[in-house]
């Protein structure tokens, strides 16, 4: 054949003494002429690397030689080598010094995961970085063949980047606002009027007809977001505010305050004071009677702290033309109902004089009338801005996409497709390398969609290299994320010997559940093939793969002394669960909500383009006399939400071939009948959790998984159908 070909898998039936062979494939396969070494399959067995058959030894070695790769050349369609490489392609000097951007990796300026390797030729004006390309090179096994997905999100991304965003600012203009809410809502009641040229040039593309909904010729329609669905107003309450920090988009952030006032942690001799301004005094009028430190002490006040994360920053970000914004503190109170009340924004720039000068900062306090009602909705479009650019590049690219890649690479050229942990890791790095190239190409990119769309702008991703500084491999684990933020304090008597201390916390007690399954599948599986800590140490394969995975896949954290040492058992099972819920669960949390809660913009904008208006100015009188127009004169731009919109759409929705977690895509994946049984009964408990997450979505005396905007916390139900969903909780991290 000339042409490739994608192998799903051969059956060799009626094998004397054998009786039926399956070979999983799920791979391309080229002429001959492109390969130096013959292509080798292996059947659905497992080995560890001592037990292994004498004819297959050779075999083995060979295959994990291939896919290592010697390391140099840049790499052609056909290939299937894994190897790592900094983030050293996202800009692009040689078209515009703008465009430029930092090496991420390698550095400790810039520390961050490592990509795989593509290999192609620096560009003319910097040695150092990667010349763009479009068809970023990924082993081509990472492109699965029957993944209708990844075909979906190529052509989407790339029509909204190349022609949706262009048409939209021909079409509105660079600054062009909406006037009411009303026009807001109007994108999902009577839709958008396009220009007759402009709807001609999106309406052709296939991949945008699923998304827009056309009512006539000119006129383009979002599906409605699940937050307005019920209701169109209470995304403004207090309590929908402080519910979505628990069981919205971003629900990992939010810690419980242990100090008061909130200190910084960042270098004092370099950013001055950054201590937090607010005082007693600010909160102890909405406590209903108690004192900080009785608060305090009852576990009571929580705080949702971007401040650190943004000064640093925030000199950079508004001196562009298109953005205004302040580092965000945010103090709130658990009620005796179980929901959270906002007690306090601190808004904090940068001292005039310099950053060793501390910040200077302004407290905002609820208010329901005139001026002040209006300011206190703006402070929170400017901690839900941070919260949305957070949740982007952090909790959603950094925490997931970025930091998982190095584990799909390292397990590529270290574990062979006999070994057990291969077998049990493999599902859950589907399509990953595919949707991080994508991502490098157009989304995360110079001048790509985010910087387009989020408050950073060009230092976007630059930022969330500062906050894997501070990033902890063990701090994944669900149990020990809720422990350091304080969300939870250890109690053997409570189920999974976390107590949480909001008891109605839907993403934790959902998440636990979970993360308690996934422990037990991985310790059944892995109890299977490992009987003592001795056979852990001595698994060859194993100890190279996870030395790699830390020294080179995250190289610049590689002497940090929480790493596990892969000397136990419990270690491989620990190091295991963390993988897994990382690409699925967690990937869940915080992708599928984007939509159901982004998709209005009003509820969770990504820029803000003004500051606090002075009093005595025209700006301010507007407070007053038109708080719609104030709050929307202040938020993204129409532009920008549009193609926010349409983005978030596309990474909400589940393909029709989507595998979910306690699912495989083939029957065959193993000739293992006790790991079979054991992933049934994976399965089987993971249905268990679902009717019980069900069930208590139905309760209403639970505020926070209903709240204002009556939005059920779905987003860790492990199944659904395709589309746009709200729900399910795939293998791994394709989209």
């Amino acid at each position: 054949m000339q042409s490739e070909f994608f192998l799903v898998s051969v059956t060799l039936e009626d094998i004397p003494n054998h009786g039926t062979i399956h070979f999983v494939c799920n791979s391309w396969v080229y002429n001959a002429k492109s390969y130096k070494r013959d292509r080798i399959f292996f059947a659905n067995k497992t080995y560890l690397p001592n037990e292994t058959p004498t004819p297959l030894v050779k075999y083995r070695k060979e295959e994990l030689e291939n896919l290592r790769g010697d390391g140099k050349g840049e790499r052609k369609e056909y290939d299937r080598i894994y190897d790592y490489d900094v983030y050293n392609d996202l800009g692009n000097p040689d078209k515009s010094n703008d465009l430029a951007r930092p090496v991420l990796g390698g550095s400790s300026a810039y520390p961050y995961p490592r990509r795989g390797r593509t290999g192609r030729k620096p560009t003319t004006k910097d040695s150092k970085s990667e010349s763009p390309s479009s068809s970023t090179y990924i082993p081509r096994d990472e492109n699965f063949g029957h993944l209708k997905s990844s075909d979906f999100l190529t052509y989407g991304i790339k029509s909204i980047a190349q022609t949706v965003l262009p048409t939209f600012q021909s079409a509105f203009g660079l600054n062009a606002e909406f006037d009411r809410f009303d026009d807001v809502r109007g994108l999902f009641e009577g839709g958008i009027h396009l220009p007759t040229d402009a709807l001609s040039k999106i309406s052709p593309l296939p991949v945008l007809k699923e998304i827009f909904r056309t009512d006539g010729e000119q006129v383009l329609k979002f599906p409605p977001p699940h937050v307005i669905k019920v209701s169109k107003s209470a995304w403004m309450t207090d309590e929908e505010f402080g519910r979505e920090m628990l069981a919205g988009v971003n629900p990992c952030l939010i810690e419980c305050l242990q100090v008061f006032p909130p200190k910084s942690k960042l270098d004092p001799t370099v950013y001055g004071d950054q201590t937090s301004t607010i005082t007693k005094e600010h909160l102890e009028i909405n406590l209903g009677g108690l004192s900080v430190e009785q608060a305090l002490s009852g576990n009571r006040l929580f705080i949702l702290d971007h401040h650190d994360a943004f000064i640093a920053y925030l000199r950079k970000i508004n001196d562009l033309p298109t953005a205004k914004s302040y580092a965000t503190r945010t103090i709130l109170f658990l009620k005796d109902d179980g929901t959270l009340k906002p007690l306090a924004i601190e808004l904090s720039l940068p001292h005039p004089r310099g950053d060793e000068f501390g910040a200077v900062s302004r407290v905002v306090l609820p208010a329901d009338q005139g001026a002040e009602s209006t300011i206190w909705l703006i402070a929170k479009a400017y901690v839900v801005v941070n919260d949305s650019c957070y949740h982007q590049l952090m909790s959603h690219w950094l925490n997931t996409h970025a930091v998982i890649e190095p584990f799909v690479i390292a397990t590529n050229r270290h574990l062979s497709v006999l070994h057990p942990i291969y077998k049990l890791l493999l599902p859950h790095y589907r399509d990953t390398m595919n949707i991080n190239g994508l991502a490098r190409q157009s989304l995360i990119n110079a001048g790509g969609i985010i910087e387009q769309s989020f408050l950073p702008g060009p230092f976007a991703v630059e930022m969330s290299s500062a906050v894997y500084k501070g990033w902890v491999f063990t701090d994944q684990a669900l149990p020990a994320d809720l422990i350091k933020r304080g969300m939870a304090v250890e109690d053997p008597s409570s189920p999974y010997g976390l107590r949480l201390v909001i008891d109605d916390y839907p993403y934790a007690v959902d998440g636990l559940e979970i993360w308690s399954a996934i422990q037990t599948w991985v310790k059944d599986y892995v109890s299977l093939y490992y009987a003592t800590d001795d056979a852990v140490k001595k698994d060859s394969e194993l100890q190279a793969w996870w030395k790699e995975a830390v020294e080179k896949g995250h190289g610049d954290l590689k002497d940090k002394p929480w790493w596990p040492k892969l000397n136990t058992l419990q270690d491989l099972i620990h190091i295991c669960c963390i993988i897994i819920w990382t690409a699925s669960a967690l990937h869940a949390a915080v992708n599928f909500g984007q939509y159901p809660y982004g998709g209005f913009i009003l509820n969770r904008p990504t820029l803000t383009r003004r500051l606090l208006p002075e009093p005595g100015t025209k700006e301010y009188g507007e407070l007053t006399s038109n708080h719609q127009k104030a709050y929307l004169r202040t938020i993204t731009g129409k532009t920008e939400a549009l193609v926010d919109l349409t983005v978030i759409e596309i990474l909400s929705r589940h393909a029709s071939d989507e595998v979910y977690l306690g699912q495989r895509d083939n029957p065959n994946w193993t000739d293992d009948t006790k790991a079979i049984q054991a992933f049934k009964k994976f399965g089987n408990k993971l249905k268990e959790i679902e009717d019980k997450i069900s069930g208590r979505n139905k309760n209403s005396s639970l505020r926070n998984r209903n709240g204002p905007a009556q939005m059920p916390y779905t987003v860790l139900l492990p199944t659904s159908g395709e589309g746009l969903t709200f729900r399910g909780i795939p293998n791994s991290i394709s989209i």
